[in-house]
């Protein structure tokens, strides 16, 4: 009898631990990674954003997968989408 008590004791706190788990690093996550795809889906061209990278640039040309951005006088690079960190006036 007592053995059962042990294993029942053990799934209610590997239970806890799952919803701790969930709640404080999961969730936040996956809002954080809702919030930069709602970001992503609202640049346009003429926004200036900074890359993950830390290469800043005006967005010239939105593509499907791609953002063109000029980074200088002359200069344009391709990036994907998901390479842009931020939107430069955003509070990060």
């Amino acid at each position: 009898m007592g053995m059962n008590n042990q294993w029942i004791q053990l799934i209610i706190w590997f239970g806890v631990f799952i919803g701790i788990f969930y709640f404080f690093i999961i969730m936040p996550r996956k809002r954080q990674e809702k919030k930069h795809g709602d970001l992503i889906d609202s640049l346009k061209k003429g926004e200036k954003v900074v890359t993950i990278g830390g290469v800043r640039g005006e967005i010239t040309r939105v593509k499907e997968d791609t953002f063109v951005l000029k980074t200088g006088d002359s200069t344009e690079i391709e990036f994907i989408k998901k390479a842009i960190a931020y939107r430069v006036g955003d509070p990060q």
